[in-house]
């Protein structure tokens, strides 16, 4: 059942604590179109989770990104943060293990060395709650709707057109691109793996509107 969009994230803190668990952790999807600030809501989520008494963690979907010499080999590396430059069924591995291991090692991605580190991030085994963050973890596709099992609650974070090229344009400046180079970044594969998310996702049991947080 689609809950009506909450703007306060102590809404959206209230919503994920009352959904039910089919594990020992509960498993909650943060999933959205690049831009809409997946990470820093995970992160503004977790000490408010843990004031209301839960231990929760963050595990991204970025460590599950293919090796950049691998999308050269397969012609990717264009379109790097497409669904096809995800190792998926590895990740869909992990989210198959969040709800009842102890304890459980995972990839994190390192933006400005632009790779994946094996073994850089892990849960604990006191962790009551994972917040699982990444664009497509919606995704009505072949092997990313496998996904959709393991979410005890997901919440799909929207984002005004208008303010989400503002933040892509403004994450490429950041990274020393040029106004020109940025441009076409979002313009050639931001905004195309924008609307994959948008049209591609199935219904989330949350909507957040999104619109302060980046």
């Amino acid at each position: 059942m689609v809950e009506p969009e909450i703007h306060g994230i102590k809404g959206l803190v209230t919503s994920i604590l009352n959904a039910p668990r089919q594990g020992r952790r509960r498993i909650v999807a943060i999933g959205g179109p690049p831009g809409s600030g997946k990470s820093t809501i995970a992160n503004a989520l977790v000490p408010l989770i843990t004031q209301a008494g839960g231990l929760a963690q963050i595990v991204p979907m970025d460590g599950f990104h293919l090796d950049n010499s691998i999308l050269l080999e397969r012609n990717l590396i264009d379109v790097k943060g497409s669904p096809g430059t995800f190792d998926v069924g590895g990740f869909a591995k992990l989210i198959s293990r969040l709800s009842n291991e102890p304890e459980i090692i995972f990839p994190k991605f390192d933006r400005d060395k632009d790779l994946a580190i094996a073994g850089a991030g892990f849960v604990s085994e006191d962790c009551d709650l994972v917040l699982v963050e990444g664009n497509y973890l919606l995704l009505d596709a072949p092997f990313w709707r496998d996904l959709w099992e393991y979410w005890d609650f997901s919440v799909f974070l929207d984002v005004e057109p208008k303010l989400l090229r503002e933040r892509l344009m403004q994450r490429w400046l950041d990274q020393g691109l040029s106004s020109d180079q940025a441009k076409k970044r979002v313009k050639d594969n931001d905004l195309v793996n924008v609307e994959t998310v948008v049209s591609g996702s199935n219904v989330a049991d949350l909507t957040f509107a999104n619109s302060s947080l980046t």
